[in-house]
């Protein structure tokens, strides 16, 4: 007797069923009890299938708060210019920059003082612009330690730039800023001459 491609799928289907719904040898194969395992099955599979999904898109949604603090963090930078005279005082002085051209918000430009806001290596350079009829000195400091320095000595009435930075490895926290030593001077006007640039170059 010739058996249809249908039935064997459909005997095969059945196999395939009982198997998983593990019914015993007894029980009825009208159909009913197949569809009721078909379903309680694929229930099952459903709600295993969510919860993996739940749990990757939660696994996702940190890895992309971290990588928005990454990114932020990245950012960090600065840039600020003098437009004007400062100086000579009878003691060292915070330079404060009246021109910021870049800032993500870790240079305070009320006090001329960048505060590192991750552990990381930064860059910082400078510059200074003075007519040496008086000296100017200028000193890159981290948490009140000198960095490097430059400095101008009297030369007669000539215009002199004098230029110098550093890569530094800060914490989080650590100032860094630039004085202006005691009894010298730095000269700007609207050409920029006299400049304090920080950034992030990666983070640790």
């Amino acid at each position: 007797m010739k058996i249809s491609v249908a039935a064997l799928t459909f005997f095969f289907f059945y196999a395939c069923v009982a198997e998983i719904t593990a019914q015993p040898t007894g029980d009825r194969d009208d159909g009913t009890i197949q569809s009721s395992g078909v379903k309680d099955c694929g229930a099952a599979e459903d709600q295993k299938t969510n919860g993996q999904l739940l749990v990757i898109l939660r696994e996702l949604e940190t890895k992309l708060r971290d990588i928005q603090k990454e990114l932020g963090v990245l950012k960090s930078q600065f840039q600020g210019k003098g437009s004007e005279n400062v100086g000579p005082f009878n003691t060292d002085i915070t330079l404060v920059y009246k021109k910021i051209y870049a800032n993500t918000g870790s240079f305070n430009p009320r006090t001329g003082i960048f505060i590192a806001p991750v552990k990381g290596i930064y860059y910082f350079s400078f510059s200074g612009h003075n007519v040496s009829t008086k000296p100017m000195g200028l000193q890159l400091m981290k948490n009140g330690e000198q960095m490097v320095t430059v400095y101008n000595h009297p030369a007669g009435n000539r215009f002199e730039t004098a230029t110098n930075g550093m890569t530094l490895k800060l914490e989080v926290g650590d100032q860094v800023y630039m004085r202006l030593m005691q009894n010298t001077w730095v000269m700007d006007n609207r050409n920029d001459h006299s400049t304090f640039i920080g950034h992030l170059l990666f983070p640790l």
